[in-house]
């Protein structure tokens, strides 16, 4: 197989040049974003998150040698109730596993 295209990844709406990657914010509205202009990085980085998450499983990976990238939610059990500034939050734990051959211990973009 091959690896996962940035369109399986990101969107139908994503395309990249040398120079940028764009991401529309229409197929982010799959994952819950409501599309607006002051969208901030953190609700975005989030649907990037569950956006990847759709197509980068685990299951995936066991039919696609090529794919190197998994993401997946961990169990509802993960989930726990934090306290900051004194209000309670509820945190949800994702994991997301790289890997590649084991050619060094740095994580570098170009080798996934």
């Amino acid at each position: 197989m091959a690896e996962p295209t940035l369109t399986q990844v990101f969107g139908p709406g994503a395309a990249q040049t040398a120079t940028t990657l764009t991401i529309a914010k229409a197929d982010l509205a799959t994952v819950g974003l409501t599309a607006a202009a002051s969208n901030t990085a953190e609700s975005l980085f989030v649907s990037l998150l569950l956006l990847a998450k759709n197509s980068l499983t685990p299951a995936a990976q066991e039919s696609n040698p090529d794919q190197s990238i998994t993401v997946a939610e961990a169990d509802f059990n993960f989930q726990t109730l934090v306290t900051r500034n004194n209000a309670t939050y509820r945190q949800s734990t994702y994991s997301v596993n790289l890997q590649k051959l084991d050619t060094g211990a740095n994580i570098d973009p170009d080798d996934y």
